[in-house]
């Protein structure tokens, strides 16, 4: 499995989506249905990998079920989380500040709870014959895109901000398994996470690669939540003590992960034994020193942040200037410090 940039997909075919579901059962359900406990859906982002260890090792150790709640874990499909909120049919949903910004645009009322990760844990992955040492190398060299105005505008940035100049060469991404990309020289460099796919080109495939992390060159471009965790304005205003109890468990989760990566590998290969748990296993252990800075901080968002990313989006026409920030985020129903 590799992961992949996310974004909302085109307005027809998720308006053919939520028409799918639209015969289907909303999320929200009483108390009593689950035993006396409340019924809780979440939505993953993606399949189940190492960016939701913590809610698996939350479920595993029954502390949901311990709170008096009934969390349910479902994979997206062809239907975002985003979407699932959008109808009703997710309390939760795990995404990424660049498809939660133009979802709001749209009108879903999804607002960021907790930063899942606190920094970006992105890079620009190469293969160390590249020749590739900072950003100005990149130029001339072929990016294997996934096709979004949010990639050519962040890279072509960066190569500009090391004196590289602004125009960037692109190839599409023939497939998501980047060893076959970069050895069959189908492009040169790749957007990649460094938590999962970085770790197994270079530590499971053995592969002499290199990156440039997007974390070193802030001063170029900005930070942002990828992933996050959402739910709706909605949930918060109808149900705030459920969003509070989840908040609560789902940090000590992420919390326990940080303390005890083989314990949050477990979990995650418990709930997904088709992982390869060498790798699990050392992505587990690369994220239990970024899910926070400091455990005691796990899920906080910062204005400064959003922002960033906001202004980022503005400048560079992705997103018209005017964007309500400040309703897209919220630390207020995270556990007090």
């Amino acid at each position: 499995m590799t992961l992949t940039r996310s974004s909302l997909v085109p307005a027809a075919v998720a308006a053919a989506a939520l028409a799918l579901l639209a015969g289907c059962a909303p999320a929200t359900a009483h108390p009593g249905d689950a035993g006396g406990k409340q019924p809780v859906t979440v939505v993953l982002d993606w399949t189940p990998n190492t960016n939701h260890s913590g809610l698996y090792l939350a479920q595993s150790n029954g502390w949901f079920d311990d709170a008096g709640l009934d969390v349910t874990i479902v994979e997206p499909g062809e239907t975002s989380g985003l979407q699932l909120l959008a109808t009703g049919h997710a309390d939760f949903a795990y995404s990424v500040a660049e498809s939660l910004v133009p979802a709001r645009e749209e009108g879903v009322d999804a607002v960021s709870v907790a930063a899942i990760i606190e920094h970006n844990t992105s890079s620009l992955i190469f293969e160390e014959s590249s020749g590739i040492t900072r950003p100005r190398d990149l130029a001339g060299k072929v990016y294997g895109t996934y096709g979004s105005d949010l990639e050519n505008a962040l890279i072509s940035t960066l190569i500009a901000c090391d004196g590289g100049g602004t125009e960037l060469t692109s190839a599409p991404l023939a497939s998501d398994d980047f060893r076959i990309g970069l050895s069959e020289h189908q492009f040169d460099y790749a957007w990649v996470f460094d938590a999962w796919d970085t770790i197994r080109l270079r530590d499971i495939d053995g592969m002499d690669v290199g990156t440039l992390p997007f974390g070193d060159y802030q001063q170029c471009i900005p930070d942002w939540y990828t992933p996050l965790l959402a739910t709706t304005a909605s949930t918060l205003s109808s149900d705030p003590e459920m969003v509070r109890t989840f908040l609560e468990v789902l940090t000590r989760g992420y919390q326990a992960a940080m303390n005890d990566p083989v314990a949050a590998a477990d979990a995650l290969l418990a709930a997904a034994p088709e992982l390869d748990p060498a790798l699990v296993r050392a992505s587990a252990d690369y994220l239990a020193t970024r899910y926070a800075d400091d455990p005691a901080d796990w899920g906080r968002q910062t204005a400064a942040t959003w922002d960033g990313f906001v202004g980022f989006l503005e400048d560079n026409s992705l997103l018209e200037t005017g964007y309500d920030t400040d309703a897209t985020w919220t630390n207020d129903y995270l556990p007090a410090r």
